[in-house]
């Protein structure tokens, strides 16, 4: 059985090909990543990145 933590939340296709590109494929990698960091990929918006941390949020772990 897989965790929620081994996948990506449902964002933005555009948003999806930027962490894909960046070499983050599941939402545990992004677990301490800055959020500076992920908002300067093309296709990350504040819309994605807040999903990503609210995702991140209900497992007790957050963006940098």
């Amino acid at each position: 059985m897989t965790s929620p933590l081994d996948t990506l939340p449902k964002i933005g296709a555009p948003a999806t090909r930027a962490l894909h590109g960046a070499g983050y494929t599941t939402l545990r990698q992004l677990a301490g990543v800055p959020r500076s960091e992920l908002a300067k990929l093309h296709g990350m918006g504040p819309k994605a990145l807040g999903i990503l941390q609210t995702a991140l949020e209900e497992h007790n772990l957050g963006l940098g």
